[in-house]
Parts: structure tokens; C-alpha cells; sequence
């Protein structure tokens, strides 16, 4: 099968970046013949902030850059992750026009909400789900803290939502959760559309070799991810149990200024996969506080792969993905009280834990891993053919 994969890529690479990047690898190792077309967010320094704008919502430039694609390559399909900020929803046009069935797989909950994450003053916010025009983001600045930028994700929505867009010009979504899929009916997508596929990893990093000798957090540093969470806790454990810290991102110098000063804690900062895998492997769990529902964060089932188990918020898609007392330990979300406790005693029964991590690795060898992943994208692509 003859396959087009196209990604926008953010500014600050991220967990989308490496979903690409691994389903890439993953069809060129069964014998699929892959081409890429990639934009990068780094390109709009130096564009006028309106011709960005007005970039997002229609590229002109994309779809002329991509027909050339399509006209030399005559792909079966062309398979969409990110299309936010440069390519835009404008490339399914050019792909119906060679008549080429188009998957799209939602990352995030952009088409939900311009903010992409319903997530708003530190807690779940739904308003602009299921709205024509999402003005309660627009009001509230959702997007870079700004009503003017607001303004570029939520035109993006509200015009192809009056065009269709979203219900006739792509063919098949990928969502990774039930819970995500739900999100998306509720939100207007047709929902013979929506088909669940799952995260993996691949290749294998091995089972962890360490004993165990800290909590591990891994993640982008920023508000929604439950960093302040985090530390209070570990104010609340007094120095009891050693944490890393692995990210970066625009908390990163508060991180480093509240960590300086709680005993045990070490912002290690950003690190190469190799890296975290290294660090997994002396790790005694996972800890994962995030505020926001998330989409399908690739460093669960990473640690699930490892054997590490996970303490988590019990919220939206990562609330399934770890399961309380089997895979790991929930938490309320944002309190610190709660998730001192779940590490305290997770901490003094080492004995649980490990079995737990046992059966985070079972679940990654029958849920996680690569084989199984293939021949539900296959599934996926020829569903989108047969349309």
C-alpha cells in the first residue's frame, strides 16, 4: 500500500511528534511504501502574526505543495495528525479532488475547543463543546492567554463547521479512548466515523532492572499537567521519598525555584527517550498528575512497558488507561493530600507495587505493543478505502 502520512509539527516537540514518527516506522517495517509531508510551526517566526492567522484556518500554499505530492506519488490513502497551525483543514479538499480517502487522527481536542486541551483555570472546562461558535474560549482567552489569538483556533472550528468539513471531507477519525470518542460524539462528529485505536510502543525497551529508588515524574512542565499538585505533595512527604522531575516547558523556572527547596526533589529537566527509558529503570513508579483529560499519553503505556506502575489522577482518558489497584494507583485530581498518601503508601508496600508493574507489562504485551497496533490501522485504512 502506497501511504501518505501528514503532520504539522508544534514549535516544542512533543508526544505527537513521536506518535508520527513511531506509525511511520511502523508501516515502512511491513512493507507499506511511506511518504511524508510535514510543516513546522518554527517557520511562522518572522510571519505576520495575520498571515498566520488567516493561514491556519485556509492554506493555499499547502494545498498546491501538496497536489504536487499527490500527482507524483498517487497514494491508496493520505493518513492526517496534526494540521494546526500551517497545513490546515484546506489539505482534505486537495485530497477529495485526487480522490483519495483521508483518516485524520485527533490528538487532541482541538475540535472541540480552541485551547485543544478543555482545560481552563485550572480545572475541566466543556462551554465551547457542541457550540457553532466557540465564544466562551474567545471571552475567556483561552488560547495564549489571549482573546485576539483566540480568535485564529475558534475561526478554525466555527468555518468548517458551517463548510462540513469535519462530516464530509474526511473519511475516518482515530481517537484513542472510548472515552475520547464519547467526547467527540457529544461534540458533533458523526460517530460512524470515529473507529479507537490505541497508543503502542516499538520497539520494546525491555522490562526495568532497578530496585526502585525514586518516584519519576515525566512530562511537559506546564499548568495543566498537576505540577503544583505534585510538589505539594512532596512538601507533605517531607523528604520520605526521592522524585525526579524530567520536562521542560514554561513552568520550568518555577518548577526549578519550589523544587530547590523541597528535600528529595530533582528537576532533571528535558531528556532523550533513551534517557527515560534509563530512568524508568531505576524508578519505583510513575506518578502522573495531570489536570486536564489528556489524549493518549504515550509516557503511561512507556512505563507500562517497562513493568513501572503508575500513581494517576482518576480523570478522563489516563483515569481507564491505568487501572486502580491493578496496573497502578488513582488519586483525586488536584489533591495533594490524596496523592501524598497514594506515594506514602506505595512507598512502604514495595511487595504490591511490583506486582502491579507485572501487570502493567501484561497489559502492554496484549494492548500496547506494535503487532496488534498494525492490524488495527490496517482495519482503519481499509474502511476509509472502502467508503
Amino acid at each position: 500500500m502506497k501511504i501518505l502520512l501528514v503532520h504539522n509539527r508544534y514549535k516544542n516537540p512533543g508526544g505527537e511528534d513521536s506518535v508520527f514518527a513511531a506509525e511511520a516506522d511502523l508501516l515502512r517495517h511491513y512493507g507499506h511504501t511511506v511518504e511524508e509531508y510535514i510543516e513546522d510551526n518554527q517557520r511562522l517566526d518572522g510571519e505576520p502574526s495575520w498571515r498566520a492567522g488567516l493561514n491556519a484556518v485556509w492554506s493555499s500554499r499547502t494545498q498546491a505543495a501538496l497536489a504536487q505530492q499527490l500527482r507524483r506519488f498517487t497514494p491508496d490513502i493520505v493518513h492526517f495528525h496534526n494540521t494546526f497551525l500551517r497545513v490546515s483543514p484546506a489539505a482534505y479538499y486537495t485530497c477529495h479532488q485526487f480522490h483519495v480517502p483521508v483518516v485524520q487522527t485527533l490528538h487532541n481536542y482541538r475540535l472541540l475547543c480552541p485551547a485543544a486541551l478543555l482545560f481552563r483555570d485550572g480545572h475541566v472546562c466543556e462551554e465551547c463543546v457542541g457550540k457553532m461558535i466557540p465564544y466562551p474560549a474567545i471571552l475567556h482567552g483561552c488560547w495564549r492567554g489571549s482573546r485576539a489569538q483566540t480568535v485564529v483556533p475558534a475561526s478554525v472550528v466555527t468555518l468548517h463547521k458551517w463548510m462540513q468539513t469535519w462530516d464530509k471531507k474526511v473519511d475516518v477519525y482515530i481517537v484513542f479512548t472510548e472515552f475520547a470518542r464519547r467526547k467527540f460524539e457529544q461534540g458533533g462528529l458523526p460517530a460512524d466515523k470515529i473507529m479507537v485505536k490505541p497508543n503502542f510502543v516499538h520497539p520494546d525497551p525491555g522490562i526495568k532492572t532497578g530496585k526502585g529508588q525514586y518516584a519519576l515524574f515525566v512530562g511537559r512542565l506546564s499548568y495543566e499537567k498537576g505540577l503544583s499538585t505534585l510538589l505539594t505533595a512532596w512538601e507533605t512527604l517531607a523528604g520520605r521519598v526521592p522524585l525526579k522531575i524530567v520536562g521542560a516547558g514554561p513552568l520550568a523556572e518555577n518548577v526549578a525555584n519550589v523544587a530547590s527547596r523541597i528535600p528529595g526533589v530533582e528537576l532533571v529537566g528535558h531528556q532523550s527517550r533513551s534517557d527515560v527509558f534509563a530512568l524508568m529503570d531505576d524508578a519505583a513508579f510513575l506518578i502522573f498528575p495531570s489536570e486536564c483529560y489528556e489524549g493518549f499519553p504515550l509516557v503511561l503505556i512507556e512505563a507500562f512497558a517497562k513493568g513501572l506502575p503508575v500513581i494517576a489522577s482518576e480523570l478522563g482518558a489516563h483515569g481507564s488507561i491505568v487501572e486502580d489497584g491493578c496496573s497502578g494507583l488513582h488519586f483525586a485530581p488536584r489533591n495533594s493530600e490524596d496523592l501524598a498518601n497514594k506515594v506514602a503508601w506505595a512507598w512502604a508496600h514495595r511487595d504490591a507495587m511490583e506486582e502491579m508493574g507485572r501487570h502493567a507489562r501484561w497489559e502492554y504485551e496484549h494492548t500496547f505493543e506494535a503487532e496488534g497496533n498494525y492490524q488495527m490501522l490496517m482495519a482503519i485504512y481499509e474502511r476509509a478505502m472502502s467508503k
